[in-house]
């Protein structure tokens, strides 16, 4: 499959989004039946993005993403912003129906940086930084993880990082990491929500 149908546009800068406190319904109540506290992970990283030191040194950009495709057109179009971050926060994932079901979806954070084209020290040593400044995310994700915990929500320790070919984007270095997260899912059966049988005739 070519690298840019691994995924489908991205949007860059994107407007501010505002993080919404996760309630931590009750499970049974319509709300967590329903639909589970969520985490709000371009919320998330938008703040993170703009509290980093290093990325404003850098003078990195924060937008939102939804695929590979989008990261191209932005770095083909970046004029006076060309290192930005971006998140795909689309809901790609799956449903266990095991004992304790839940619902897991893949975060994907994109970072790239420009760098002159050909020279492969300057295309690792913006590797390098791009890799400092998600260990730095980490340190503050790793206490959010708790914080989630509490309210029904797991995120897999194991995070995937991977490079993207230097053939991607001449002249960018381009890495993402991929973030699962597992939210609890209340399948119990309720009556309510069905028609008897009897009622159907």
């Amino acid at each position: 499959m070519p690298l840019l149908n691994m995924y489908p546009s991205i949007k860059i800068p994107a407007p501010p989004i505002k993080s919404q406190p996760a309630s931590g319904p009750d499970p049974g109540t319509d709300s967590y039946r329903v639909c589970a506290s969520q985490w709000d992970a371009e919320a998330f990283f938008r703040k993170l993005h703009s509290r980093n030191k290093l990325c404003r040194k850098l003078g990195f950009t924060f937008g939102s993403c939804a695929g590979l495709q989008g990261l191209y057109d932005a770095l083909a179009q970046a004029g006076s912003s060309p290192n930005f971050i971006a998140i795909d926060d689309s809901s790609e994932g799956y449903v266990s129906l095991h004992n304790s079901p839940y619902v897991r979806t893949v975060k994907t954070l994109f970072i790239a940086m420009r760098h002159k084209a050909g020279n492969m020290k300057l295309r690792e040593d913006a590797m390098s930084l791009m890799r400092e400044i998600f260990r730095q995310f980490m340190t503050i994700l790793i206490k959010e993880r708790v914080k989630l915990e509490e309210n029904n929500i797991t995120i897999d320790p194991r995070i995937q990082f991977n490079e993207i070919e230097s053939y991607f984007f001449t002249g960018a270095a381009c890495a993402y990491f991929q973030i699962a997260v597992d939210t609890g899912l209340d399948l119990r059966d309720n009556p309510d929500e069905w028609i008897d049988d009897d009622e159907q005739q």
